[in-house]
């Protein structure tokens, strides 16, 4: 995530009530260059609008781009090819750019970066756009257009994009002049990385790009209204400190957000203060590391028993950086339905847009816990402290009788959930994970212990298949000295698998786990449940091997391995561990039928939560 660095776990929390949020990248610039003491004189240039955008780039601290130059954009790639500061990583498709982006991003803490041409060049990053959105994953999307006498007129290769764009991004320009060039890349990648963060589109018109300009820098940023809102309300954060110690059964409900704020060490020190169960959501895996004893697991439709259940009886929801999604709350109306919620989130849009907020706090997660932290240690320093007691005996047993399990297939064949756990136990905790849409996307969340804030990158918004190899990709470009590991599906595989090319050209060395189960598993999962066992359209390859993914791995230049016997699991992760020097590929022919437990089907309240086929928990302790 964006903020979820690799040491982030190792950061001391941050507990005083002034604290201040860490902002992005140009913004720290922006205060050292106006400090007095570090004045700097704004230099002016001669260049083309081409050059003012690499130099833009160059000054805002980027460093590697993912794109595919063409016509509109080709005369910013001629600077860019002189630059000594900016690593470019030719593609195979844009969607590839956009999620590779998304994967730098996450692991760097940094804007990511995706470039196109105009027309079907731009609407190719649609769909990582939109993925971003989802997911508030900062990157600026910067795409050629057509000269700006031909927008309007049809012209070739043309295509709105910043209209196509407007509902799934942060904001976007148009930019006709190229005298705005560099001030709109500096404003562009202040709104990705300040408040909520989120997808950023450039669209630079080609004759802008072609023209002369004097390029100034530093710029002065031009963002009336813009002006998110971080630091919480006192009176609210202290309405919640009261609210937690009178509660009974409170529960700490944390999502995304608390990774993007970087605020897992100060989640930790809350928690523990508090002594209230924690539940992280998919997208905030290793918030919380999953060992620590306060942990529940993960809630929702695949959740953990134990953490669904304690939601669902819950009289205090503490809700930091999470937006109620339908996948954790099942139907609406039946989720968690004696609790009181507070909800603290960056976006004002989020506060009680599913769930009503009875103590509603805007700001970013981390200064919200900090604030939080002092003002319950308030509480406690009154003599007002929560009792737990009954609250654990319950959730400890929910948790001792629910345990996530599975069963091996009678037949001998491969567990896709073995296969995926033995990569977590054997790749350790300091890798990265990243994880396509479907059946092995839950089981990756399920299997894989996260003990670190960022570990787990996955498509949880958007839900799209072809995520995992370019966002692995796009991982170990900016985390090229830690292993990275895309779990993926031979569905999602088969979608953006062109990327393999850009690996082992480029030197992107990523291990990738394809649990082929030769359908499209989570669909078939759907179709034996819910229709009868009528597999429509969901089988990938009935009777023959095609295509054969080891084969598909050679020809991109990649390692080839299949496995297919749990005896051969553990030699065959190892064997892939050792390979260092160029990208390997697994194909690992798994069960068909296996399935994803526990599970909430759409349209019905978490208490009917199956933890297996007909198969339900027994909640009469929790009442």
């Amino acid at each position: 995530m964006a903020g979820a660095r690799a040491d982030q776990a190792s950061r001391p929390a941050r507990l005083p009530s002034t604290a201040s949020r860490r902002r992005g990248f140009f913004v720290a610039r922006r205060a050292k260059t106006h400090s007095p003491r570090n004045r700097r004189i704004m230099t002016t240039e001669q260049m083309t609008g081409a050059q003012a955008l690499v130099r833009a780039l160059e000054n805002v601290g980027v460093d590697t781009v993912f794109g595919i130059p063409g016509g509109a954009i080709l005369p910013a790639y001629d600077p860019l090819f002189d630059s000594k500061k900016l690593r470019h990583i030719l593609v195979r498709h844009e969607q590839g750019a956009g999620h590779a982006a998304q994967g730098y991003a996450m692991v760097t803490g940094k804007v990511g970066i995706c470039m196109a041409t105009s027309g079907p060049g731009a609407t190719n990053l649609v769909t990582a756009i939109s993925d971003a959105y989802m997911d508030s994953v900062p990157i600026v999307a910067i795409t050629g257009q057509v000269a700006s006498s031909l927008i309007g007129t049809d012209g070739f290769q043309e295509a709105d994009i910043a209209g196509i764009t407007m509902p799934i991004t942060k904001h976007n320009f148009l930019v006709t002049k190229a005298a705005d060039i560099g001030r709109t890349i500096a404003e562009a990648f202040h709104i990705a990385s300040t408040g909520r963060p989120g997808p950023v589109l450039v669209d630079i018109a080609k004759d802008a790009l072609q023209a002369t300009v004097e390029f100034a820098w530093p710029v002065q940023l031009q963002l009336p209204g813009y002006r998110p809102v971080t630091r919480p309300h006192s009176k609210q954060v202290r309405e919640a400190a009261r609210l937690i110690v009178n509660a009974e059964r409170p529960v700490l409900y944390v999502g995304g957000g608390v990774l993007k704020a970087g605020a897992s060490a100060e989640l930790k020190v809350l928690a523990e203060l508090t002594g209230a169960p924690v539940v992280t959501t998919l997208m905030a895996k290793g918030a919380l590391p999953d060992s620590h004893p306060l942990h529940m697991g993960m809630p929702g439709m695949h959740g953990a028993v134990g953490a669904v259940g304690a939601l669902q009886r819950a009289d205090l929801l503490v809700t930091l950086g999470a937006r109620f999604d339908d996948r954790v709350t099942g139907k609406l109306d039946g989720f968690a339905p004696n609790a009181k919620v507070v909800h603290a989130d960056i976006d004002p849009a989020e506060i009680s847009k599913n769930r009503h907020a009875d103590v509603p706090i805007v700001g970013d997660a981390r200064e919200v816990i900090a604030d939080l932290i002092v003002a319950v240690q308030n509480e406690h320093e009154q003599g007002h402290k929560g009792d737990y007691t009954d609250w654990w005996r319950q959730l400890d047993a929910w948790r001792e009788t629910y345990p996530l399990g599975y069963d091996t297939p009678e037949d001998g064949s491969l567990s896709p959930q073995y296969v995926i756990e033995r990569i977590g136990q054997i790749a350790g905790p300091d890798a990265y994970y990243v994880a396509g849409v479907g059946q092995h996307q839950m089981w990756a969340a399920q299997f894989i212990k996260y003990e670190r804030p960022g570990a787990f990158l996955n498509s949880g918004g958007a839900g799209t298949m072809g995520y995992a190899v370019p966002a692995a990709m796009g991982a170990k470009a900016g985390a090229p000295d830690t292993t990275v590991w895309a779990i993926d599906g031979d569905g999602c595989f088969q979608m953006t698998n062109q990327e393999l090319a850009t690996c082992a050209i480029e030197g992107i060395p990523v291990k990738i786990a394809v649990i082929n189960n030769g359908n499209l598993g989570m669909v078939r999962q759907w179709q034996t449940l819910f229709y009868n066992e009528r597999y429509s359209n969901t089988n990938l390859h009935a009777a023959k091997r095609i295509p054969d993914f080891v084969k598909l791995a050679e020809a991109y230049g990649c390692v080839g391995l299949r496995c297919d016997r749990a005896e051969d699991v553990d030699e065959v992760i190892r064997k892939a561990m050792e390979i260092n020097d160029a990208p390997v590929v697994i194909d690992f022919v798994v069960h068909e039928d296996a399935m994803v437990w526990p599970m909430v089907a759409a349209g019905t309240t978490n208490d009917d939560i199956k933890i297996a086929r007909d198969m339900a928990p027994e909640w009469e302790n929790g009442d």
